[in-house]
């Protein structure tokens, strides 16, 4: 049926309404998984940024309204009309939560990091992240969605979401409430996906495979995908005797207060994010399409997919062969290197043990991984007389000062000058 010229216009307004960054109070609640964070938004906003793997919603080419498309049929897609249906309704509520997975790109399921392009040297000044930051007056925080980019994963509420798209206009004002976790691995989505839903009725384990790409049982590791053997790899040198992250890593955003109250009066942490895509970018540049082809048509192992695509990660051929100790041991050493160097003797205040540094670190770790491998000489010794001539930079200093994009890439810049093995 064809929308009223009123209609066409209350859906064009409300469109218009939306300005970015769009900035709203946020609660912060810590649980034993980790922080996240409570906030109130409209389903108009969240049909503009959020996505499930199965599908996400686009503004029609007219501008009024929103179509949905996707790769993957929804579970259940005849359910979207009755929930339209209800929301239309002059007594329409949803008070339960929808649970929102933020700065995970939909096109390769890497986590957004703002200064990635600063990285790959191309200098885009275009920041995308989610971020949450302190209210000192009004004592709770206050999360920034600073463009419409699709970066929200929905873990749990897909139907209900999508739902608004085929309701009155009108109803895309209406308020959500939203548990959003930032920089939450794709692993812990499935994980949590897997146990909200199966303590409320039965899981479909295929759908969940299909949804995440993980089975909720265990599978052989030459099943694994990146990013599942990087948090499995994460999870070890966060708890091994002898790793200098041994209980540092710990599940919250890559820059939030929420991480920095952890470090207070305390040793310094470090997110798992950080760790996550710091192993995982050594042997994949897309996990989101490495995880798709070792399901597509049937399951495989990982070395039937190296001729899915091109891939000059320094530690693909490590990953495809199942070498998953040597992407551990050569980590593992190159991170307690850094200790030695770098950790052990940091000052207070140095940016070496913040978020920028530690990616930085990664950021040589990938840089020197590919000949450390070829050599075949992963051990402690090798990468700490790499990083030495580097030992007695004062990363305290305020040229390291920016919690972003140019403080991680000027930590990297002046580790690998010194180091003149790095370009």
């Amino acid at each position: 049926m064809a929308l009223s010229k009123e209609t066409s216009t209350d859906s064009t307004r409300i469109k218009d309404m939306l300005k970015f960054p769009f900035k709203v109070a946020a609660i912060s609640v810590t649980q034993p998984l980790g922080t996240y964070y409570v906030a109130v938004l409209p389903a108009s906003l969240l049909l503009d940024v959020a996505y499930s793997d199965a599908l996400s919603a686009s503004h029609r080419a007219d501008g009024v309204g929103y179509e949905l498309t996707g790769t993957q049929r929804l579970p259940q897609p005849k359910r979207l009309q009755p929930i339209a249906e209800f929301i239309n309704r002059t007594d329409s509520a949803f008070p339960n939560s929808i649970i929102l997975a933020a700065n995970v790109r939909k096109e390769d399921g890497l986590i957004e990091d703002e200064d990635q392009d600063e990285v790959l040297d191309i200098g885009s000044e275009h920041h995308s992240r989610w971020t949450v930051e302190e209210d000192i007056n009004g004592g709770c925080g206050i999360l920034t969605i600073p463009t419409p980019d699709k970066l929200a994963a929905i873990i749990d509420g897909q139907h209900r979401l999508f739902a608004f798209a085929s309701a009155h206009p009108e109803r895309l004002q209406m308020e959500l409430i939203c548990s959003v976790f930032l920089d939450l691995p794709k692993p812990y989505q499935a994980q949590l996906f897997a146990t909200i839903n199966s303590t409320q009725k039965p899981v479909d384990k295929s759908l969940t495979y299909e949804l995440f790409g993980y089975n909720i049982d265990e599978e052989s590791e030459e099943f694994w995908s990146p990013d599942k053997l990087a948090v499995f790899l994460t999870r070890r040198i966060g708890t091994e005797d002898g790793s200098p992250l041994k209980g540092r890593i710990v599940i919250a955003p890559k820059r939030d207060f929420a991480l920095e109250r952890l470090s207070e009066n305390k040793t310094w942490k470090v997110s798992t994010a950080v760790v996550v895509e710091g192993i995982m970018r050594l042997f994949t540049t897309n996990p989101k399409r490495d995880g798709a082809a070792l399901l597509d048509i049937k399951r495989k192992i990982r070395k039937e997919i190296s001729e899915s695509r091109k891939d000059k990660s320094p530690l693909r051929k490590a990953y495809l062969e199942n070498e998953d100790i040597v992407i551990y041991q050569m980590t593992l050493n190159y991170l307690r290197a850094c200790a030695s160097v770098f950790w052990d003797s940091a000052s207070p205040g140095s940016f070496i043990v913040k978020t920028v540094g530690i990616q930085a670190l990664f950021d040589i770790l990938r840089t020197v991984a590919a000949q450390a491998y070829q050599e075949k000489n992963i051990g402690i010794k090798y990468f700490a007389a790499l990083l030495e001539p580097a030992k007695n930079i004062d990363f305290a200093a305020d040229a390291f000062r920016n919690a972003s994009g140019s403080g991680r890439s000027a930590i990297r810049k002046a580790i690998a000058a010194h180091m003149n093995k790095v370009e």
